[in-house]
């Protein structure tokens, strides 16, 4: 079976939002699956020396102008959510638990998470939140939120983050096909360009 799609991305990036309402259905197009990697932006941006776009002068108001079109563009539901960004661990820790047990409920639980805090404005930083969420899954809150309280799935994430800086991870989504990294949203039709014609 082809490599997967490695997809790096954090719950508080709206880009990967974007991405992710699309990556499936482009991987599909070419035999491939995708493998959801949660990750913590603020460890990269503390490497990188950088902070969340819509911080930084100049940039932060384009970039917000920028996101609502881009959803317009992609016919994605979106709107900035407030407060914006919010600490993802939770949802991070609570997916790499899910994907250990259920896969495809992982997968669900990635999209009705973005949904929830870029498309409905909830805060999935906020343990009920995130407790509806789980539930809109189909997920047992009360078997996942006691479990991703515990030292192995704290220290599983923390490896993945590692993972992903090693691997020279510095944003969100961060895509590698066939070990090639692709960096942004927008990077996308590049990548389907390279699972159709091989190397460019």
């Amino acid at each position: 079976m082809p490599n997967p799609i490695e997809f790096y991305f954090d719950f508080s990036s709206p880009y990967s939002y974007l991405a992710s309402e699309k990556i499936e259905a482009l991987a599909a197009r070419h035999g491939r699956r995708v493998q959801y990697k949660p990750i913590l932006l603020g460890a990269a941006f503390q490497v990188a020396g950088t902070r969340p776009l819509v911080d930084i002068p100049l940039k932060g108001e384009y970039s917000k102008r920028d996101l609502v079109r881009s959803a317009r563009f992609e016919g994605v539901p979106f709107a900035l959510p407030q407060p914006f960004p919010v600490a993802t661990v939770g949802a991070a820790r609570a997916h790499l638990w899910l994907s250990d047990r259920d896969p495809a409920r992982a997968q669900a639980f990635v999209h009705a998470a973005f949904r929830a805090y870029f498309a409905q404005g909830r805060n999935i930083a906020q343990s009920d939140v995130l407790e509806q969420v789980l539930r809109e899954v189909g997920a047992d809150p009360t078997e996942v939120l006691p479990a991703i309280q515990q030292p192995a799935i704290k220290e599983r994430l923390r490896a993945q983050v590692d993972e992903a800086l090693a691997r020279g991870v510095f944003g969100a989504p961060f895509m590698f096909v066939d070990g090639e990294p692709f960096w942004g949203h927008d990077r996308m039709p590049q990548v389907e360009r390279w699972l159709a014609e091989g190397p460019f």
